[in-house]
Formats: C-alpha cells, sequence, structure tokens
C-alpha cells in the first residue's frame, strides 16, 4: 500500500488505511510494527535519556551510545548477550537484538522508536476498527523484522496478531503414510508476515500490505502464542 502519509501520535491508522484500499472479507492486513509505534507514541529522545552504570558498563564493552543501551534496558527484562548488540528478553517476552529499539525510518537523528507495550492489543485495535469501518471481517498482524537463530539474515515475523489463527496445530494428525505427527506446529501468522514482507520491503515506504485469499479453519491465536515459553526453550 503506497501513499501512506508519515505517521504521528494520535493518528487514525486505519482511516489512513481505508482512504487507500478497499478491504474485502477474510483479508489479512499487515502492518509494520514502526508504523504502529508511531500512531501510538512510542518514541524515545536520546538527549533526554540519562545512562546508568549498567548501560555505561555496557557502552565500554560494545562501544556502543550510553543513551541508546539506557532506553535498551528500559524495555528488557534480562540480557541474554552482549557482542556487537545486546542480544535481550524484553517486557514483551521476546529474544532479540537491542530489544526492537531502532533508529532507521524515524525523522531526526536523535530520536529511536520503541516496540509497541502489546502488539496484540493494538492489533485487536486497529483489527476492529478496519471491521467496523468497512463492514467486512479481516485479520490484523502487527509484524517486525527479527534476526533468526542458526540462519542469516533478518526475516518478517509477527508480534501482533488478532483475528486469524497465529498458529496451525497438525499434532496428532496423520501424516501421507498414516504415521501420526508429533511435532508440527506451524507459525502460520509469522509466514503471512514473511511473505508480506517481499512488497513492503524496509525502503519502498510501503508499511501496510494486504494478503488475500488466504484461509484456513482453525482457531484464532495471538502473537503471544508464537513465543516459545522458557520451559520449553532449549536454549534457556
Amino acid at each position: 500500500m503506497e501513499g501512506l502519509p508519515e505517521v504521528l501520535r494520535g493518528d487514525d491508522l486505519a482511516g489512513l488505511i481505508l482512504a487507500r484500499c478497499s478491504l474485502q472479507e477474510r483479508d489479512v492486513v499487515v502492518v509494520a510494527q514502526k508504523v504502529i509505534s508511531k500512531a501510538e507514541g512510542r518514541l524515545r529522545h536520546l538527549p533526554e535519556v540519562r545512562p546508568g552504570a549498567e548501560a555505561l558498563d555496557y557502552a565500554r564493552q560494545i562501544a556502543g551510545d550510553p543513551r541508546l543501551l539506557q532506553v535498551i534496558l528500559d524495555e528488557s527484562v534480562r540480557v541474554v548477550r552482549a557482542e556487537r548488540v545486546l542480544i535481550v528478553e524484553t517486557k514483551h517476552g521476546f529474544v532479540c537484538a537491542n530489544a526492537g529499539v531502532d533508529h532507521s525510518n524515524v525523522p531526526g537523528e536523535e530520536t529511536v522508536v520503541l516496540l509497541p507495550e502489546d502488539s496484540d492489543r493494538s492489533a485487536a485495535e486497529l483489527r476492529l476498527r478496519l471491521c467496523q469501518a468497512s463492514g467486512v471481517r479481516v485479520g490484523v498482524i502487527v509484524a517486525d523484522t527479527f534476526g533468526r537463530a542458526w540462519r542469516m539474515g533478518i526475516a518478517n515475523v509477527a508480534l501482533g496478531v488478532a483475528g486469524l489463527p497465529g498458529l496451525i496445530d497438525h499434532r496428532g494428525r496423520p501424516d501421507d503414510f498414516g504415521h501420526e505427527l508429533q511435532a508440527t506446529v506451524i507459525a502460520v501468522a509469522d509466514e503471512l508476515a514473511g511473505a508480506a514482507e517481499l512488497v513492503m520491503g524496509k525502503t519502498e515506504r510501503i508499511p501496510v500490505a494486504i494478503v488475500r485469499g488466504w484461509r484456513a479453519d482453525a482457531p484464532e491465536n495471538t502473537g503471544r502464542d508464537l513465543i516459545r515459553p522458557a520451559e520449553l526453550d532449549l536454549f534457556r
């Protein structure tokens, strides 16, 4: 979806989207996290940040801006690793680089954008407004690009999900040879977010994409359901 203006705090994102497209029943609207965060005012201005002792210590370790590192620590519950960047567990439960705090596509050299406080809530609220205004039922994914264990490169993943299954569980079903599937749970919201990234890009100023024609007969769930619990995570 081209032509979306720079989004500011308090903007009616649903209205901006519907002014530029016509939604159909069961479309999936994939929205870049950064647009959601801007509309929600999730910005920090580095000149206003006073780094503490922990941030100053990490700044010496990885040669980073201590103010930025303080913002990252403020968004985190623990540091997993400090090497070139901070790999942290965020307050939301995501394990990612720099707590998702980012300089890119943000006006001003000294402003950074944070992840939404609750991406599932953001997705649900946007979905409600879109459904009410358009008269059709749609799903919404709030997406961001994350690095991946064991793989090079970044890929779009779902942070928030509303109105569609984030996971489809095939366990207990037979495969083509009659064997019962034991571990097959498909992260379809991540796959839809990744497909949308192919047209959204990182520099094309297309922060919203519509996935049309995808159907799934499965229970709805949320982005939080995609986070592996600590007791099932072999790397915690």
